[in-house]
Order: structure tokens, then sequence, then C-alpha cells
């Protein structure tokens, strides 16, 4: 099925996504990689707020390459999303309700999104200039020194993603390989 949603989003939008659906995100949605996601984990370690409110919002894995003259970013291609399975169920647990990426994810984050009523997305890799092409703006919030790896908003408009796992933990990956078997 083929959905547009608005980011920030609730849970009652995140329970209507079905792995398989093909959704264009409007909206507001941050990025963080590996680098930045340890930040965050330290700082709610040691009691610090997270650099933006993550409840209902979204993160895509991704760094950037330099933009160019007229645009907003470069390059803008998911990054492995297991990278991040380390710190994703504490901030699923604190209202995380999506991220984008790309590849498999554990078992753990699977149950934080059950629990938590979020989604997982994959952006297309390898097609981050065309993905480039639904980002408005991109401005760095926090982390600077990270470069490439900073917290960045973007403002993005029919966004392209798939839903890898929904809220009910039903996995993309894990069914359309049942299906392939099948055929």
């Amino acid at each position: 099925m083929e959905r547009r949603i608005v980011v920030p989003y609730d849970e009652k939008v995140a329970e209507e996504l079905q792995s398989g659906d093909y959704v264009y995100i409007t909206g507001t949605i941050y990025t963080a990689r590996d680098a930045a996601h340890k930040r965050m984990y330290e700082a709610l370690e040691q009691g610090r707020e997270l650099p933006f409110d993550i409840r209902n919002n979204v993160i895509y894995y991704m760094g950037p390459s330099p933009a160019r003259e007229g645009r907003p970013i470069g390059s803008a291609g998911p990054t492995t999303a297991s990278r991040m399975d380390k710190y994703t169920p504490t901030l699923l647990d604190l209202g995380l309700k999506g991220m984008i990426g790309k590849g498999k994810r554990t078992e753990d984050v699977k149950e934080a999104i059950i629990r938590n009523k979020a989604v997982y997305f994959a952006a297309v890799g390898g097609a981050g200039a065309l993905l480039s092409k639904s980002i408005l703006s991109s401005e760095v919030i926090a982390y600077e020194d990270l470069g490439t790896e900073a917290i960045r908003r973007l403002q993005v408009k029919d966004f392209p993603v798939i839903v890898v796992i929904d809220s009910r933990g039903n996995n993309l990956y894990e069914t359309a390989i049942e299906a392939y078997k099948e055929i």
C-alpha cells in the first residue's frame, strides 16, 4: 500500500502502517549516526537532555556528503542501522516513533519497536543523490564537531521509504524471504 505521512507522528499513525507499505514522509526528521547516538546515550546516562525532543520523531541514519551549490544537502543515502542497535531501545522507550536506515535490526530493537508502537523504515541504499531531492533544508543542531555525523534537522517533502518492521513486529525482510521460498 502507498501512504503519505507527516512527521512528527503519534502511535495511531504508526499502528496504521504495515510492513511492506511504501511511505512518503513530509515534515521534520533528524539525522544521527554512530557517534551522535553514542553522545546522546552518554548524555542520558549523565542525566542531561537530548539535543532535540525525541518524542514522536524520526531519526534518519545518514551522514550527507557536502552540498552542491544551490542545494541544502549533498548525497543523503542511508547507513546500516545495526550500528545503532545498542542505543535504539533506550531512544524508543523515550518516545522515538521511527527510524530510517538500511539492513536488519536485532531482536531487542524489534521488541522495543513493538513495545513502543514505532516503525523501522528502509530507504534505498545507493540512491542518496535521488533521496536528497526530497530534502528541502538541512541545519546542524548538535555535535557540529562530528562533521557529517553531526545531528541535523531536515525538512523533507515526500521522502520515500518502505516500512520494514511495523508496530506489530512484522518484518519485511523475513516475510519477503518466506514469500520467495513459496515461489
